[in-house]
This record gives structure tokens, C-alpha cells and sequence, in this order.
């Protein structure tokens, strides 16, 4: 399984709830943690790769990048 970080920038519980969402929907998905205070999101999944991943969140709308740590 592999973990991916980024870097999402979201303004209001609205933003990460929409994420959230998205995220749950996605097949492929094991786990991932959405942070309004961090602006991070953390994805871990064994079948999707980080484009992908990163597709689905700006579906929402939402700035994305891969996070620099």
C-alpha cells in the first residue's frame, strides 16, 4: 500500500467535507485523513496512483499539489 500527501488548499469545513466525500466515493481507497488546519491531505491506497488521487480532489475545485515534506 502506498501513502500520498498534498498539499490542498481549503478556506472552511465546507471545502474538506467536500473532499471528504469525494474521497469516500473513490474505489481503491483504504484510508485518508482530510486536515482544514494543516491543509493536508493524506491518502493511503494499494490500486491508485498519485494522479489520480489528485484528479478526484480537483474534481472539487480545489488547488491541489503534491505536498513538499
Amino acid at each position: 500500500m502506498s501513502q500520498y500527501k498534498f498539499d490542498v488548499v481549503m478556506s472552511c469545513s465546507g471545502c474538506s467535507g467536500a473532499i471528504t466525500r469525494t474521497l469516500s466515493k473513490q474505489d481503491g481507497i483504504e484510508k485518508f485523513e482530510v486536515s482544514l488546519e494543516n491543509q493536508k491531505v493524506i491518502v493511503e491506497s494499494s490500486t491508485l496512483t498519485e494522479d489520480d488521487i489528485m484528479a478526484a480532489i480537483r474534481k472539487t475545485g480545489k488547488s491541489v499539489k503534491v505536498a513538499s515534506e
